[in-house]
């Protein structure tokens, strides 16, 4: 077949590779011969299209018409697929649609609309208010208040420029002394914390660098979708991972488009699901990007009531308050009122006036009368209650602004009659009053304002103030209930086989707050509460110069976590410096507190990654086989289970990196290799070799174990022709004596170990003898 005539494949596993100036398409290309040799059918490359000059990520695009030049230009990204055709690879990449890089000097098609305003063929592109703020754009880059910086700012020919910002002047401005220079022109510079309330333009949740698109327009879709659609169908690239779709105003009808524009390629969605959310089912897609195949994964290797005791002993360590990380529910809560009222506060403010306009020209006699106040009021109340990301049209509203959230939500008002506000704002969400112009922008606004709220108040607060462990505050996850039982696992499983087969599996991405084999080991600590918290009372004796217990207890499980690394003072340094900004506690990104933070940075050095630190260590060294067991059996569910998985750079060896930047720093590709190397090629080469026992038309079923510790031992079959086995909460399995004659009823046949060639198993497996030199095993039947 040419190119253009290969049939939509679907990957069989795919290897995640971030690309960056210091690592562009053609250090990429040396690394396929060594990545085609894992097994994996598929590279999955970071953004590809231009972004702004020395982005180490490529999410801050700039022109979507171009491959990034800093990592070879088109001809690059052609060279690689060409190289990775002759290896047997096709290559997958990772899409922005919604939002662009404020930076008029590299954006073209901003830079047009700050000169010519709303008449501008491309304001259609961005999603601004030019009914705020008198019509001018917000630009909130001034390093102070405007009378500070006013003589910073100069006209230089059509430019205006303040220090390496560039900005289009009007036309026939050019001449006009400042003040006058900059009231006439279609943007206003402003002092950066203005952003905060006053901004006119859709962020990417409340980053000001990053401008909303409006890929909703037929044109504007086109115009950004061109470049990646040819590449598509000449067949350089072969599927999409589409990032956060839950910020595009129609999720529904952006996907449908672009499912018929590819011609139903593989494409799967970085969509986050709460526990016990389903994607919506009418989603033309393969499925998500697979954070909840992460937590169900890691929940495998939690154990609940060890968990419960963790939270105990937490509780009396750090004495967090109720709703400041004591209790997971209230404070996500908390979480949210602050970011509604401080770094969402202009969302929330373009929602109330798309709320009240609308009420007051309803013809609908129960709109009337409704004070901006208490709109607004219903509006947060209501938004703070969403148990999930945002609701969309294709799924009923009703199950996720729920009665049951509205009569909280009424609880806010002291006069019954003005609490009417909250079944209004409900009732316009439900869409009880129409599908007119007006009702579908505030369902939009509503929508993506609910989005960004809960990536905000959860993943980038409440993660980083509840810490009773670690490994449960990741992307997707449930920190309030981590733990998953083998028979809910399976459960899930088996929904991913029935709904979602071609879906896309993670456990380590570049977004995790900690990888893979760092969550591992936090396992174990709900296998030992009391052992953890002797360790911690003797390290801390003394008062151990912690700023808080708080992040005493983080610091002291992030160094656990990561284990013996090079550079681990600045890494952990450099991670709870961040912890404690998203915290928000004692200081923030925005208020920063230097005493603070200088208290921080000495713990970290004369605690966890000074001589304390040793015992820390020294108990993490003790705990190796559980830690192993958990690592392992994590990468072998993972590359086994129902979907599509992906191998994130680096991490088919032992690998540990904590939030990012550390996770994407570069990999060392080849070298020797380990234990953990083993399972994931093999997995991986067999997924290759029987890619229909794993595929659409496979099938899962659940084994059980027999005896008295069949609940150490999660197992599965996949068609019938391959078996996983792996050793769950081992710590606790050893302390009972082991498997003590537990056995595993093998499918019908006789089975090959993958992983230990020559050894064959059939009938009733002793688990002493399955796992006798690993903790996990990956068994292969033998045709008849």
């Amino acid at each position: 077949m040419t190119p253009e005539q290969r049939e939509p494949a679907v990957p069989t596993a795919t290897y995640r590779l971030q690309l960056q100036p210091g690592f562009p398409f053609g250090a990429a290309a040396d690394a396929v011969p060594y990545v085609a040799s894992l097994g994996v059918s598929h590279l999955h490359l970071s953004p590809v299209l231009e972004a702004v000059p020395g982005s180490p990520h490529g999410y801050d695009v700039v022109d979507h018409a171009r491959v990034r030049e800093e990592l070879g230009g088109e001809e690059g990204l052609r060279e690689l697929a060409r190289t990775a055709r002759e290896h047997g690879l096709g290559l997958v990449v990772d899409i922005v649609p919604n939002h662009m890089a404020m930076s008029p000097r590299h954006n073209r098609a901003l830079w047009e609309v700050l000169r010519e305003g709303p008449a501008s063929p491309y304001a259609r592109w961005f999603d601004i208010d030019w009914e705020a703020q008198g019509g001018q754009v917000l630009l909130p880059v001034l390093g102070g208040p405007f009378g500070e910086e006013a003589g910073r700012l100069e006209a230089d020919g059509e430019v205006l420029r303040y220090y390496d910002h560039a900005f289009p002047l009007r036309e026939g401005t050019a001449g006009l002394p400042l003040p006058r220079l900059l009231d006439a022109q279609w943007y206003r510079p402003v002092w950066w914390r203005l952003a905060r309330t006053e901004l006119n333009y859709r962020r990417f949740f409340s980053i000001s660098e990053l401008i909303g698109v409006r890929v909703e327009d037929p044109e504007v879709f086109d115009a950004t979708h061109g470049k990646i659609l040819e590449l598509l169908r000449e067949g350089v690239i072969d599927g999409l991972r589409v990032d956060h779709p839950d910020g595009l105003a129609d999720p529904d009808g952006y996907l449908r488009r672009l499912h018929e524009a590819t011609g139903g390629r593989w494409t799967v969605v970085e969509k986050i699901l709460s526990d016990g959310e389903p994607l919506p089912p009418s989603w033309p897609v393969a499925g998500t990007t697979g954070y909840d195949a992460l937590r169900h994964v890691d929940g495998l290797f939690t154990d609940p009531a060890g968990f419960g005791e963790l939270l105990g002993r937490y509780r009396r360590f750090a004495a967090p308050q109720t709703d400041r990380g004591g209790d997971w529910d209230a404070t996500v809560r908390r979480a949210a009122y602050k970011v509604l009222t401080h770094e969402l506060a202009t969302e929330v403010d373009r929602l109330t006036r798309v709320t009240s306009r609308l009420c007051a020209a309803s013809p609908e006699p129960a709109l009337r009368d409704r004070a901006p106040w208490a709109l607004r009021t219903a509006l947060q109340e209501l938004l703070v209650r969403l148990e999930v990301y945002r609701p969309y049209s294709s799924v009923d509203a009703a199950g996720v602004v729920t009665e049951e959230a509205a009569d909280g939500a009424r609880l806010a008002f002291a006069v019954p009659e003005e609490a009417g506000a909250v079944d209004v704002v409900r009732d316009l969400v439900l869409g009880r009053y129409g599908d007119g112009p007006e009702y579908v922008e505030f369902r939009t606004r509503f929508a993506q304002t609910a989005s960004a709220l809960r990536a905000k108040s959860v993943e980038d607060t409440a993660f980083y103030r509840y810490v009773p462990l670690l490994s449960a505050t990741e992307v997707g996850g449930n920190p309030g209930d981590p733990a998953v039982s083998p028979e809910r696992f399976h459960a899930y499983c088996a929904r991913v086989q029935r709904d979602w087969p071609s879906t896309g599996t993670v456990v380590s991405t570049h977004d995790t707050k900690r990888s893979a084999d760092v969550r591992a080991a936090l396992h174990v600590l709900t296998e030992c509460p009391e052992r953890w918290t002797d360790v911690l009372a003797e390290v801390t004796r003394g008062g151990g110069g912690a700023p808080d217990a708080q992040l005493a207890w983080a610091a002291w499980q992030t160094v656990f976590g990561l284990g013996p690394a090079q550079d681990a003072e600045e890494r952990v340094r450099g991670a709870l410096l961040k912890h404690v900004r998203e915290a928000g506690l004692y200081t923030s990104w925005t208020e920063q507190e230097p005493p603070y933070e200088e208290a921080v940075e000495r713990f970290v050095a004369e605690g966890p990654c000074g001589v304390p630190g040793e015992r820390v260590a020294a108990f993490r060294a003790s705990l190796e086989p559980h830690i192993r067991a958990n690592a392992w059996g994590a990468a072998l569910v993972h590359l086994t289970m129902p979907g599509v998985p992906d191998v994130y750079q680096g991490t088919e060896h032992e690998y540990r990196a904590l939030v990012d930047p550390d996770n994407r720093r570069a990999v060392r590709f080849g070298g020797e290799g380990s234990g953990k190397e083993a399972v994931t090629r093999a997995a991986l080469r067999l997924r290759a070799r029987r890619p229909a026992a794993f595929g659409d038309t496979a099938s899962y079923a659940p084994l059980t174990a027999e005896g008295p510790a069949a609940a150490h031992c999660l197992a599965f079959a996949r068609s019938g022709e391959v078996l996983t086995a792996v050793t769950r909460l081992s710590l606790r399995l050893a302390e009972a004596g082991g498997w003590r004659g537990t056995r595993l009823a093998l499918p019908a046949g006789r089975w090959a170990d993958v992983l230990e060639p020559g050894r064959e198993f059939g009938g009733h497996a002793p688990l002493e003898e399955l796992f006798e030199r690993s903790p996990v095993a990956l068994l292969e039947r033998i045709p008849d």
